[in-house]
């Protein structure tokens, strides 16, 4: 445990965890414990109102079969420590190509269903949990996504989601590879209960988290890789890495619902330059608590209990979905309005 209390970590992972004890609720503890699988019917089915939801933050190299290689170690690892739900950070499988305009990048995407989905899918049956992965998707010739899909605990794939906003920024060049997705927002019936799956820049607006949350989402889920460019970590880091973790809390608070966040670490394109993904992964309560916060700049699986009766509490208490005017919003349909 490496003195560090309720949270698991890896034995070769050093201490610079960045978690916060104070800020954890009563909610929250983060302890190894197996439930029996039960069969999916109508509502989510639990042993309990608690759901041991696992992120795996991680390093990525150029070669894809390493990447799988090592995503699987480390989702086993988070299985071993109990996790139901496990999520993997965006595109896991390489580097983060998208810092240059290259045409042989597009050789690193494959169908799904395919090769990726069919070796996480048996991995989710085997462990009996719930996989949430995010791949680069050729859907065919010259069509291309940045894609999410949840692996069941029977091995089924389900709720296929396609990145919906696209960022275009110095070294995040993602319009040159993705087509936005066309798939809506929207949430799957797990064992595990709903889940909802947006994508990195999707976390930037919170139309996509109420639309996703008005699916019946109850937990947000936000594979990422995002990061700072060195030059600016120094005068802007702080604030940046505190302004998108802030704007996710917001997405707990006036949804009610736990939010997930999975980055990669570590230093990825020119020496001199490129990007330094900064981790943190973390999980927020639906009051915008932080239950757990990886290092900025280490590998970590987290293992983190989420009660959902808060959902409960918290929308009794603070009833946002009861107070819309959802007959005053149509001018959010306009680009502008003057």
């Amino acid at each position: 445990m490496l003195g560090i209390p309720r949270i698991q970590l890896l034995s070769r992972f050093p201490k610079d965890f960045g978690s916060s004890n104070e800020q954890r609720s009563r909610n929250s503890s983060i302890q190894i414990h197996v439930l029996e699988r039960k069969k999916m019917v109508g509502k989510p089915v639990r042993s309990s109102s608690k759901v041991k939801i696992g992120l795996v933050q991680m390093r990525c190299v150029e070669q894809p079969s390493e990447n799988m290689s090592h995503a699987i170690e480390l989702v086993r690892m988070a299985a071993a420590q109990g996790a139901q739900v496990v999520c993997l950070p965006e595109l896991f499988r390489s580097l983060y190509f998208c810092q240059t305009h290259d045409i042989n990048n597009f050789d690193l995407a494959e169908p799904i269903p395919g090769p990726s989905t069919e070796t996480l899918s048996k991995l989710a049956k085997e462990l009996n949990i719930t996989l949430v992965s995010s791949l680069f998707e050729r859907r065919t010739a010259g069509l291309y996504h940045n894609t999410s899909v949840i692996l069941l605990p029977d091995g089924q794939m389900t709720g296929l989601y396609r990145k919906s906003h696209i960022p275009h920024d110095p070294l995040f060049y993602e319009k040159y590879y993705f087509t936005p997705g066309d798939t809506g927002f929207l949430s799957t019936e797990t064992p595990h209960g709903r889940l909802g799956v947006l994508i990195c820049w999707d976390q930037w607006y919170p139309e996509a988290a109420r639309a996703t949350a008005l699916t019946g989402a109850e937990t947000l889920f936000y594979p990422t890789a995002i990061g700072w460019h060195p030059a600016e970590k120094n005068e802007f880091g702080e604030a940046q890495y505190s302004a998108w973790q802030t704007m996710q809390r917001a997405h707990a608070i006036a949804n009610g619902v736990f939010v997930v966040s999975v980055n990669r670490v570590g230093h990825e394109g020119e020496p001199t330059g490129g990007i330094q993904f900064w981790g943190g992964s973390f999980v927020a309560d639906p009051f915008g608590r932080i239950l757990a916060q990886a290092s900025h700049t280490e590998e970590a699986v987290m293992v983190v209990d989420c009660d959902f009766d808060l959902m409960e509490e918290t929308r009794r208490n603070w009833p946002f979905f009861r107070d819309r005017r959802i007959d005053l919003y149509e001018p959010l349909n306009k680009r502008f309005i003057p």
